[in-house]
């Protein structure tokens, strides 16, 4: 699981990753395995929607097991199936990069989701925050 600390931390190093590439105010998301909140700021600047772009990077990573790079793939490949699921799941998939899974051993512990800068530059900032806070990261 991830801890509160371990979440504080993926937040603050994400965050910080952000300041040091220049990228525009980020907000952050840390759900666990149930797709769960854990912890989220969004950086003054940021517009207010963003809470529901970063969960749902976020959620979409989790819930499906892959990434937001795997999900965005598959969403050009079979853009049928992409809407269906996120259509299961209420809408709440935003599937594109800045979804990263937190992951150690193989076993799934939930997802950051990152926004506000481009997709690349959002998952770079989640895996600098997770890879801190001692996991793994799957972008």
């Amino acid at each position: 699981m991830i801890s509160l600390d371990q979440a504080r931390v993926m937040v603050s190093v994400a965050r910080e990753k952000g300041r040091e590439m220049g990228l525009k105010p980020l907000s952050v998301c840390v759900l666990d395995a149930g797709g769960h909140l854990l912890a989220f700021e969004r950086e003054d600047g940021a517009s207010p929607g963003r809470f529901e772009i970063a969960r749902g990077k976020a959620y979409g990573a989790v819930m499906l097991g892959m990434p937001g790079s795997a999900q965005m793939a598959r969403a050009e490949g079979q853009a049928y199936f992409m809407a269906a699921v996120n259509g299961a799941f209420g809408g709440k998939l935003v599937p594109v990069p800045g979804g990263v899974l937190v992951m150690k051993d193989g076993a799934v512990l939930g997802a950051v989701g990152v926004t506000g800068d481009t997709s690349d530059n959002d998952a770079a900032a989640a895996v600098a925050g997770i890879e801190a806070a001692g996991l793994e990261a799957l972008a």
